[in-house]
């Protein structure tokens, strides 16, 4: 099957509200060969949504990232990816960055920001429980607690948090209307950081920012504007990702009563209920990170021509019956650890075992000091966030 032979359908295929996964991604994975798409900008791409070729697209160097950079290529936002990061990079300057930063990563390293994170944690929980028994959750401690915690990796001063959470907030818009206010906010957040790159320049701590700072001037290993995007890249990936997924997690939770209840009477389930409700909870509203094959490639019975661009959706990956079993039940007992939710290959997320932090440690904190915790309207009545390029509720009403 080629492009030539498929219909095109339009991607995503309906407005994302809630947590459910459309009929049309089912359908997309159930089908022959992949998907033919066109997505709100861009040309015509192919849409990846089984687990076993979503992680050979992932791993196979076949398929570029930086061959997209520049390029009027599929995508959800109206401005055309033209900064090479991280995210943008293939080996090996891929892997020349991933190390200046994996150190701050390790397991040593991460465990020894929990009492950060706890003592975070605790503090907002405190305030939250000081002002009554009704709160909104989202406000309270889903958008605050990863703001601190990448702000304390980072080095950002909390007098910062405020300026660079809505900067980041305003990057993520994938509205047409918004391109002027995207283009502020990546122009404001930039100019931050080079501000900031200066202060620890002339005065270095040891916070992460500081260490890479000491990677370009002392060892040449990263120039001058690989710095900058490199700790914008960390500052969006460590806080817009995990506020969404605490909010979401505890929406999956609190809008069945049944799972809330049986993580209070047995936490010891937490660590593979995050896991599960990794696997479970859909993060992106739709497939990013275009790739271009880069000779051809033939992947689930489609043959994707050299030049052609691929779109996964992970989180479509993560519903494969043919992996999980029930795929659509949230199981706590789950043995899901073999999700995609943090990508895989080259590309997997760096922050990951931090994230897993944060959500195990909100989760036991809540179940521990708020076991009577509910929802204190329907769930259909939740608002959520809507033309973002990720999920999440705008606010979390609840009650205890």
């Amino acid at each position: 099957m080629t492009a030539s032979e498929c219909p095109v359908h339009n991607y995503p295929f309906g407005e994302q509200r809630g947590l459910d996964e459309h009929p049309g991604l089912q359908a997309a994975r159930a089908a022959e060969g992949l998907t033919r798409i066109q997505m709100p900008y861009g040309d015509p791409a192919w849409l990846v949504t089984r687990y076993h070729d979503i992680k050979v697209v992932l791993a196979d160097p076949r398929f570029s990232r930086t061959a997209v950079l520049g390029k009027d290529v599929a995508r959800s936002t109206p401005a055309i990816e033209t900064d090479m990061s991280i995210l943008s990079m293939d080996p090996p300057e891929h892997t020349r960055l991933r190390r200046l930063v994996a150190r701050a990563f390790t397991v040593r390293q991460v465990d020894a920001l929990r009492p950060v994170v706890e003592e975070t944690i605790n503090t907002l929980l405190d305030a939250m429980a000081a002002n009554g028994n009704t709160a909104d959750l989202a406000s309270a401690l889903s958008w605050p607690l990863p703001v601190r915690v990448i702000s304390s990796l980072l080095g950002v001063p909390v007098a910062d948090h405020s300026r660079f959470a809505q900067w980041t907030d305003d990057i993520m818009s994938v509205n047409a209307e918004d391109l002027d206010l995207i283009i502020a906010a990546r122009d404001g957040l930039i100019g931050y950081l080079a501000e900031l790159i200066a202060q620890r320049r002339a005065q270095p701590g040891e916070d992460l920012l500081s260490k890479l700072v000491e990677a370009r001037d002392l060892d040449d290993r990263l120039d001058e504007t690989e710095l900058v995007v490199f700790g914008m890249t960390l500052l969006l990936a460590g806080h817009e990702t995990t506020a969404n997924q605490i909010g979401n997690f505890l929406f999956q939770l609190l809008s069945r009563p049944e799972l809330w209840k049986r993580l209070v009477a047995e936490p010891e389930l937490v660590p593979g209920a995050v896991e599960e409700l990794l696997r479970h909870t859909p993060l992106a509203s739709a497939g990013n990170f275009p790739r271009m094959a880069i000779e051809d490639v033939e992947l689930g019975g489609t043959l994707v021509r050299a030049g052609e661009v691929v779109v996964v959706h992970m989180a479509a990956g993560n519903r494969d019956e043919t992996v999980f079993p029930d795929a659509a039940t949230i199981d706590l007992t789950r043995d899901a650890a073999n999700h995609i939710a943090f990508g895989h290959g080259a590309h997997h997320c760096l922050g990951a075992r931090l994230a897993r932090v944060e959500l195990q440690l909100v989760l036991s904190a809540l179940i521990s000091r708020f076991p009577g915790l509910h929802l204190t309207v329907p769930a259909e009545e939740v608002p959520w966030r809507t033309a973002r390029l990720v999920n999440g509720v705008s606010s979390l009403p609840v009650g205890w």
